[in-house]
Protein backbone atom coordinates (compact mmCIF):
# COMPACT_ATOMS: atom_id res chain seq x y z
CA UNK A 1 0.00 0.00 0.00
CA UNK A 2 2.99 2.56 0.45
CA UNK A 3 4.45 1.69 -2.74
CA UNK A 4 0.91 2.81 -4.33
CA UNK A 5 0.75 5.32 -2.35
CA UNK A 6 4.24 6.80 -4.12
CA UNK A 7 2.51 6.36 -7.39
CA UNK A 8 -0.88 8.37 -6.29
CA UNK A 9 0.08 10.93 -4.02
CA UNK A 10 2.68 12.41 -5.78
CA UNK A 11 0.34 13.02 -8.84
CA UNK A 12 -2.44 14.27 -6.27
CA UNK A 13 0.06 17.44 -4.94
CA UNK A 14 1.70 18.39 -8.39
CA UNK A 15 -1.34 18.76 -10.61
CA UNK A 16 -4.89 18.25 -8.34
CA UNK A 17 -3.52 20.59 -5.79
CA UNK A 18 -1.12 22.81 -8.39
CA UNK A 19 2.12 22.84 -6.17
CA UNK A 20 3.48 21.84 -9.79
CA UNK A 21 6.95 19.07 -9.71
CA UNK A 22 9.19 21.03 -8.27
CA UNK A 23 7.56 22.28 -5.48
CA UNK A 24 6.55 19.26 -4.81
CA UNK A 25 9.58 17.70 -4.90
CA UNK A 26 11.03 20.07 -2.60
CA UNK A 27 8.31 19.78 0.16
CA UNK A 28 8.42 15.82 0.17
CA UNK A 29 12.43 15.92 0.42
CA UNK A 30 12.13 18.07 3.21
CA UNK A 31 9.69 16.37 5.03
CA UNK A 32 11.47 13.11 4.36
CA UNK A 33 14.86 14.43 5.97
CA UNK A 34 12.70 15.96 8.71
CA UNK A 35 10.97 12.66 9.22
CA UNK A 36 14.57 10.71 9.01
CA UNK A 37 15.76 12.69 11.38
CA UNK A 38 13.25 11.95 14.06
CA UNK A 39 13.80 8.33 13.04
CA UNK A 40 17.10 8.17 13.54
CA UNK A 41 16.87 9.48 16.69
CA UNK A 42 14.90 7.27 18.45
CA UNK A 43 16.38 4.57 19.86
CA UNK A 44 13.88 1.62 19.57
CA UNK A 45 11.74 0.54 16.74
CA UNK A 46 8.62 2.81 16.66
CA UNK A 47 6.13 1.61 14.06
CA UNK A 48 4.41 4.73 13.63
CA UNK A 49 8.10 6.97 12.58
CA UNK A 50 8.73 3.68 10.66
CA UNK A 51 6.02 3.88 8.82
CA UNK A 52 5.99 7.49 7.85
CA UNK A 53 9.97 7.79 6.60
CA UNK A 54 8.53 4.13 4.50
CA UNK A 55 5.62 5.86 2.89
CA UNK A 56 7.15 9.10 2.38
CA UNK A 57 10.33 7.13 0.95
CA UNK A 58 8.06 5.58 -1.51
CA UNK A 59 6.83 9.06 -2.73
CA UNK A 60 10.27 10.62 -2.92
CA UNK A 61 11.69 7.65 -4.69
CA UNK A 62 9.24 8.28 -7.31
CA UNK A 63 9.74 11.98 -7.84
CA UNK A 64 13.43 11.11 -8.60
CA UNK A 65 12.31 8.78 -11.31
CA UNK A 66 9.86 10.94 -12.54
CA UNK A 67 12.14 14.12 -12.57
CA UNK A 68 15.16 12.36 -14.76
CA UNK A 69 12.17 11.31 -17.19
CA UNK A 70 9.89 14.14 -17.51
CA UNK A 71 11.84 17.15 -16.35
CA UNK A 72 15.56 15.95 -18.08
CA UNK A 73 14.72 13.39 -20.73
CA UNK A 74 16.02 11.05 -19.18
CA UNK A 75 15.18 7.29 -21.36
CA UNK A 76 13.52 4.74 -18.73
CA UNK A 77 16.05 2.25 -20.33
CA UNK A 78 18.57 3.93 -18.93
CA UNK A 79 17.58 5.28 -15.55
CA UNK A 80 16.78 1.90 -14.77
CA UNK A 81 20.15 0.65 -15.61
CA UNK A 82 21.59 3.62 -14.02
CA UNK A 83 19.51 2.64 -10.08
CA UNK A 84 20.33 -0.90 -10.68
CA UNK A 85 23.47 -0.23 -10.41
CA UNK A 86 23.45 2.21 -7.96
CA UNK A 87 21.37 -0.35 -5.61
CA UNK A 88 24.45 -2.91 -6.28
CA UNK A 89 26.84 -0.41 -5.14
CA UNK A 90 24.81 0.18 -2.11
CA UNK A 91 24.98 -3.52 -1.34
CA UNK A 92 28.15 -4.19 -1.96
CA UNK A 93 29.39 -1.22 0.25
CA UNK A 94 26.88 -2.33 2.49
CA UNK A 95 28.21 -5.71 2.81
CA UNK A 96 31.77 -5.12 2.72
CA UNK A 97 31.87 -2.41 5.71
CA UNK A 98 28.74 -4.52 8.26
CA UNK A 99 29.36 -8.21 6.63
CA UNK A 100 25.51 -8.50 6.62
CA UNK A 101 22.20 -7.39 4.74
CA UNK A 102 19.92 -8.53 7.06
CA UNK A 103 17.40 -6.13 8.07
CA UNK A 104 17.23 -8.22 11.58
CA UNK A 105 20.93 -6.70 12.08
CA UNK A 106 20.10 -3.36 11.64
CA UNK A 107 21.50 -2.36 15.49
CA UNK A 108 23.63 0.24 14.40
CA UNK A 109 23.19 4.31 13.18
CA UNK A 110 25.65 3.27 9.96
CA UNK A 111 23.47 0.33 9.04
CA UNK A 112 19.85 2.13 9.46
CA UNK A 113 21.83 4.82 6.99
CA UNK A 114 22.57 1.45 4.61
CA UNK A 115 19.01 0.60 4.95
CA UNK A 116 17.51 3.77 4.04
CA UNK A 117 19.49 4.69 1.13
CA UNK A 118 19.35 0.92 0.13
CA UNK A 119 15.57 1.26 0.21
CA UNK A 120 15.43 5.28 -1.49
CA UNK A 121 17.38 2.96 -4.61
CA UNK A 122 15.04 0.19 -5.12
CA UNK A 123 11.65 2.96 -4.72
CA UNK A 124 13.50 4.52 -7.49
CA UNK A 125 14.52 1.77 -9.28
CA UNK A 126 11.43 0.01 -9.11
CA UNK A 127 9.47 3.51 -10.40
CA UNK A 128 11.78 3.28 -13.61
CA UNK A 129 11.37 -0.59 -14.17
CA UNK A 130 7.77 -0.62 -14.03
CA UNK A 131 7.42 2.61 -16.26
CA UNK A 132 9.59 0.82 -18.58
CA UNK A 133 7.55 -2.26 -18.21
CA UNK A 134 4.06 -0.92 -18.99
CA UNK A 135 4.88 2.44 -20.70
CA UNK A 136 7.97 1.90 -22.84
CA UNK A 137 7.60 -1.53 -23.36
CA UNK A 138 3.77 -0.90 -24.07
CA UNK A 139 3.05 -3.88 -21.23
CA UNK A 140 0.00 -1.83 -19.71
CA UNK A 141 -0.87 -1.28 -16.24
CA UNK A 142 -3.00 -4.56 -16.11
CA UNK A 143 -0.78 -6.85 -17.03
CA UNK A 144 1.84 -5.28 -15.15
CA UNK A 145 -0.09 -5.66 -11.84
CA UNK A 146 -0.13 -9.67 -12.83
CA UNK A 147 3.41 -9.48 -14.42
CA UNK A 148 4.88 -8.15 -10.83
CA UNK A 149 2.57 -9.87 -8.64
CA UNK A 150 3.73 -13.59 -10.20
CA UNK A 151 6.89 -12.41 -9.66
CA UNK A 152 7.17 -11.85 -6.45
CA UNK A 153 4.89 -15.31 -6.02
CA UNK A 154 7.43 -16.67 -7.52
CA UNK A 155 10.34 -15.05 -5.58
CA UNK A 156 8.11 -16.49 -2.19
CA UNK A 157 8.12 -20.01 -3.37
CA UNK A 158 12.02 -19.41 -4.10
CA UNK A 159 12.47 -18.71 -0.66
CA UNK A 160 10.65 -21.80 -0.03
CA UNK A 161 12.61 -24.35 -1.99
CA UNK A 162 15.84 -22.91 -0.25
CA UNK A 163 16.59 -19.69 -1.57
CA UNK A 164 18.39 -17.09 0.89
CA UNK A 165 16.30 -15.68 2.80
CA UNK A 166 17.86 -12.15 2.69
CA UNK A 167 17.96 -12.48 -1.20
CA UNK A 168 14.75 -13.47 -1.95
CA UNK A 169 13.40 -10.38 0.88
CA UNK A 170 15.67 -7.62 -1.23
CA UNK A 171 14.18 -9.03 -4.66
CA UNK A 172 10.62 -8.83 -3.20
CA UNK A 173 11.38 -5.59 -1.89
CA UNK A 174 12.14 -4.14 -5.24
CA UNK A 175 9.36 -5.92 -6.80
CA UNK A 176 6.82 -4.54 -4.41
CA UNK A 177 7.15 -0.60 -6.20
CA UNK A 178 6.24 -1.79 -9.74
CA UNK A 179 3.78 -3.52 -8.45
CA UNK A 180 2.54 -0.79 -6.69
CA UNK A 181 2.65 1.85 -9.10
CA UNK A 182 0.92 -0.63 -11.42
CA UNK A 183 -2.13 -1.00 -8.91
CA UNK A 184 -2.20 2.70 -8.56
CA UNK A 185 -2.67 3.30 -12.59
CA UNK A 186 -4.89 0.73 -12.02
CA UNK A 187 -7.18 1.99 -9.85
CA UNK A 188 -6.92 5.42 -10.60
CA UNK A 189 -7.26 5.74 -14.62
CA UNK A 190 -10.74 5.60 -16.55
CA UNK A 191 -12.73 2.66 -17.46
CA UNK A 192 -11.84 3.47 -20.77
CA UNK A 193 -8.51 2.32 -20.24
CA UNK A 194 -9.26 -0.82 -18.14
CA UNK A 195 -8.95 0.88 -14.43
CA UNK A 196 -11.27 1.90 -11.85
CA UNK A 197 -11.85 5.36 -12.34
CA UNK A 198 -11.41 6.44 -8.56
CA UNK A 199 -8.58 9.01 -9.36
CA UNK A 200 -5.60 9.87 -7.48
CA UNK A 201 -7.33 11.74 -4.86
CA UNK A 202 -9.26 9.33 -3.83
CA UNK A 203 -6.83 5.88 -3.97
CA UNK A 204 -5.01 8.02 -2.04
CA UNK A 205 -7.22 8.56 1.13
CA UNK A 206 -8.70 5.00 0.84
CA UNK A 207 -4.64 3.51 1.25
CA UNK A 208 -3.87 6.16 3.84
CA UNK A 209 -6.69 5.27 5.82
CA UNK A 210 -5.66 1.55 5.55
CA UNK A 211 -2.15 2.24 6.28
CA UNK A 212 -3.12 4.70 9.32
CA UNK A 213 -5.37 1.37 10.65
CA UNK A 214 -2.32 -1.28 10.40
CA UNK A 215 0.41 1.25 11.72
CA UNK A 216 -2.03 2.13 14.40
CA UNK A 217 -2.69 -1.41 15.82
CA UNK A 218 0.87 -2.67 15.24
CA UNK A 219 1.83 0.75 17.77
CA UNK A 220 -0.55 -0.49 20.44
CA UNK A 221 0.88 -3.86 20.06
CA UNK A 222 4.22 -2.66 20.32
CA UNK A 223 3.47 -0.43 23.60
CA UNK A 224 1.80 -3.08 25.29
CA UNK A 225 4.19 -5.86 24.27
CA UNK A 226 7.22 -4.59 23.68
CA UNK A 227 9.72 -4.51 20.48
CA UNK A 228 10.05 -8.76 19.62
CA UNK A 229 13.17 -10.22 19.94
CA UNK A 230 14.62 -11.56 16.82
CA UNK A 231 13.54 -15.10 16.12
CA UNK A 232 10.29 -14.53 18.20
CA UNK A 233 6.83 -14.40 16.92
CA UNK A 234 5.05 -10.89 16.43
CA UNK A 235 3.05 -9.99 19.25
CA UNK A 236 -0.15 -10.79 18.81
CA UNK A 237 0.79 -14.05 16.56
CA UNK A 238 1.16 -14.76 12.54
CA UNK A 239 -2.54 -15.12 12.69
CA UNK A 240 -3.87 -12.02 13.76
CA UNK A 241 -1.67 -10.19 11.61
CA UNK A 242 -2.59 -12.43 8.55
CA UNK A 243 -6.21 -11.37 9.48
CA UNK A 244 -5.60 -7.49 10.19
CA UNK A 245 -3.76 -7.71 6.54
CA UNK A 246 -6.69 -9.32 4.50
CA UNK A 247 -8.86 -7.55 5.78
CA UNK A 248 -7.31 -4.65 4.56
CA UNK A 249 -7.11 -5.87 1.51
CA UNK A 250 -11.10 -6.83 1.11
CA UNK A 251 -11.76 -3.14 2.48
CA UNK A 252 -9.50 -1.80 -0.34
CA UNK A 253 -11.69 -4.33 -2.80
CA UNK A 254 -14.94 -3.20 -1.71
CA UNK A 255 -14.59 0.36 -1.23
CA UNK A 256 -12.49 0.85 -4.56
CA UNK A 257 -14.92 -1.34 -6.59
CA UNK A 258 -18.16 0.53 -5.00
CA UNK A 259 -16.92 3.58 -5.98
CA UNK A 260 -15.73 2.13 -9.10
CA UNK A 261 -19.61 1.98 -9.73
CA UNK A 262 -20.63 5.26 -9.84
CA UNK A 263 -18.27 6.54 -12.43
CA UNK A 264 -19.13 5.73 -15.88
CA UNK A 265 -17.37 5.09 -18.36
CA UNK A 266 -16.48 7.81 -20.78
CA UNK A 267 -15.24 5.89 -24.05
CA UNK A 268 -17.59 5.95 -26.78
CA UNK A 269 -20.24 3.53 -26.66
CA UNK A 270 -19.85 3.62 -30.87
CA UNK A 271 -18.09 4.69 -34.27
CA UNK A 272 -20.17 7.46 -34.73
CA UNK A 273 -19.24 9.82 -32.66
CA UNK A 274 -18.24 12.96 -33.48
CA UNK A 275 -14.90 15.03 -32.98
CA UNK A 276 -14.94 18.21 -31.45
CA UNK A 277 -13.39 20.71 -34.15
CA UNK A 278 -11.82 24.01 -33.86
CA UNK A 279 -14.56 26.01 -35.75
CA UNK A 280 -12.23 28.43 -37.49
CA UNK A 281 -10.17 25.97 -38.66
CA UNK A 282 -10.82 22.72 -40.99
CA UNK A 283 -10.48 19.13 -39.66
CA UNK A 284 -7.88 16.80 -40.31
CA UNK A 285 -8.36 15.71 -44.40
CA UNK A 286 -11.05 18.43 -44.84
CA UNK A 287 -10.20 21.10 -47.04
CA UNK A 288 -10.40 25.15 -46.38
CA UNK A 289 -13.89 25.53 -48.42
CA UNK A 290 -15.66 23.16 -46.43
CA UNK A 291 -15.21 24.79 -42.76
CA UNK A 292 -18.62 25.40 -41.24
CA UNK A 293 -20.17 22.04 -42.38
CA UNK A 294 -20.43 19.19 -39.87
CA UNK A 295 -17.50 17.16 -38.52
CA UNK A 296 -16.52 13.93 -40.23
CA UNK A 297 -17.01 10.47 -38.47
CA UNK A 298 -13.99 9.99 -36.96
CA UNK A 299 -12.31 6.71 -37.72
CA UNK A 300 -9.45 4.63 -36.97
CA UNK A 301 -6.47 6.91 -37.18
CA UNK A 302 -3.86 5.81 -39.61
CA UNK A 303 -0.31 6.87 -37.56
CA UNK A 304 -2.11 6.92 -33.79
CA UNK A 305 -3.24 4.76 -31.46
CA UNK A 306 -4.69 6.97 -29.10
CA UNK A 307 -8.14 6.54 -29.43
CA UNK A 308 -10.75 8.86 -28.13
CA UNK A 309 -9.21 12.02 -27.26
CA UNK A 310 -12.56 14.10 -27.59
CA UNK A 311 -12.52 14.87 -23.72
CA UNK A 312 -9.36 16.59 -24.43
CA UNK A 313 -10.41 18.57 -27.30
CA UNK A 314 -13.72 19.63 -25.53
CA UNK A 315 -11.74 21.50 -22.63
CA UNK A 316 -8.98 22.80 -25.42
CA UNK A 317 -12.14 24.23 -27.35
CA UNK A 318 -13.66 25.64 -24.80
CA UNK A 319 -10.55 27.33 -23.48
CA UNK A 320 -9.81 28.50 -26.67
CA UNK A 321 -13.11 30.25 -26.63
CA UNK A 322 -12.62 31.97 -23.27
CA UNK A 323 -9.36 33.00 -24.94
CA UNK A 324 -10.58 34.64 -28.14
CA UNK A 325 -13.39 36.75 -25.60
CA UNK A 326 -9.86 37.70 -23.38
CA UNK A 327 -11.04 36.17 -20.64
CA UNK A 328 -7.92 35.04 -19.45
CA UNK A 329 -8.50 34.34 -16.51
CA UNK A 330 -10.94 32.60 -17.08
CA UNK A 331 -8.85 30.20 -19.78
CA UNK A 332 -6.43 30.17 -16.86
CA UNK A 333 -9.03 28.68 -14.43
CA UNK A 334 -10.25 26.12 -17.07
CA UNK A 335 -7.48 24.61 -18.59
CA UNK A 336 -6.39 23.05 -15.11
CA UNK A 337 -9.22 20.69 -16.09
CA UNK A 338 -7.25 19.37 -19.18
CA UNK A 339 -4.07 18.71 -16.62
CA UNK A 340 -5.76 17.02 -14.69
CA UNK A 341 -7.60 15.18 -17.25
CA UNK A 342 -4.14 14.64 -19.32
CA UNK A 343 -2.53 13.52 -15.76
CA UNK A 344 -5.00 11.08 -14.84
CA UNK A 345 -5.33 9.48 -18.39
CA UNK A 346 -1.30 9.28 -18.40
CA UNK A 347 -0.85 5.29 -18.12
CA UNK A 348 -3.49 4.67 -20.34
CA UNK A 349 -2.55 6.36 -22.82
CA UNK A 350 1.65 6.52 -23.18
CA UNK A 351 1.54 2.88 -23.82
CA UNK A 352 -0.64 3.01 -26.60
CA UNK A 353 1.02 5.14 -28.50
CA UNK A 354 4.70 7.04 -26.42
CA UNK A 355 5.66 9.10 -29.21
CA UNK A 356 2.73 10.55 -30.02
CA UNK A 357 1.74 10.89 -25.99
CA UNK A 358 4.46 12.80 -26.07
CA UNK A 359 3.82 15.15 -28.64
CA UNK A 360 0.44 16.11 -27.41
CA UNK A 361 2.26 16.68 -23.54
CA UNK A 362 4.69 18.96 -24.82
CA UNK A 363 1.99 20.95 -26.77
CA UNK A 364 -0.32 20.84 -23.17
CA UNK A 365 2.54 22.11 -21.42
CA UNK A 366 3.39 24.95 -23.48
CA UNK A 367 -0.21 25.66 -23.78
CA UNK A 368 -0.48 25.55 -19.61
CA UNK A 369 3.13 27.85 -19.77
CA UNK A 370 1.65 30.76 -21.91
CA UNK A 371 -1.27 31.07 -19.78
CA UNK A 372 0.26 31.07 -16.78
CA UNK A 373 2.53 33.65 -17.73
CA UNK A 374 3.21 36.66 -15.68
CA UNK A 375 1.47 38.23 -18.16
CA UNK A 376 -0.09 36.39 -20.49
CA UNK A 377 -0.36 36.96 -24.07
CA UNK A 378 -3.74 36.48 -25.62
CA UNK A 379 -2.14 35.97 -28.87
CA UNK A 380 0.20 33.38 -27.71
CA UNK A 381 -2.48 31.88 -25.89
CA UNK A 382 -4.46 31.58 -28.75
CA UNK A 383 -1.54 29.85 -31.27
CA UNK A 384 -0.52 27.48 -28.90
CA UNK A 385 -3.62 25.84 -28.38
CA UNK A 386 -5.01 26.69 -32.01
CA UNK A 387 -1.67 24.22 -32.55
CA UNK A 388 -3.01 21.72 -29.54
CA UNK A 389 -6.19 21.51 -31.02
CA UNK A 390 -4.96 20.99 -34.48
CA UNK A 391 -2.69 18.16 -33.26
CA UNK A 392 -5.45 16.45 -31.17
CA UNK A 393 -8.14 16.45 -34.23
CA UNK A 394 -5.10 14.96 -36.31
CA UNK A 395 -4.57 12.24 -33.79
CA UNK A 396 -8.06 11.59 -32.68
CA UNK A 397 -9.64 8.27 -33.84
CA UNK A 398 -11.56 5.05 -32.16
Amino acid sequence: MSTTIGETFADYLTVNVGLGPLVTDALMAAVLVTALVIQFRTRQYTPWIYWLCVVLVSIVGTQITDFFTDTLGVSLYLSTAVFAVVLAIVFVVWHRQEHTLAITSIDTPRREAFYWGAILTTFALGTAAGDLATEALSLGFRNGVLIFGGLIAATWIAYKIGFGQVLTFWIAYVLTRPLGASMGDLLTQDKQFGGLALGASATSILFFAVIIVLVTREQLLVNRHGVAAKGSGPAGGHRADYAWAAAGLVVVAGVGLGLSATHSDTSDSGSNSLAVVDPGAPAAGQSAGTTGRAAPARKVHPTTRLGDLTSFATIVTDVKGKVAKNDLAGAKARIKDLEVAWDDAEAGLKPRDAGKWHQLDGQIDDALTALRAGSPSQSTCASTLATLLTTLNKFDGI
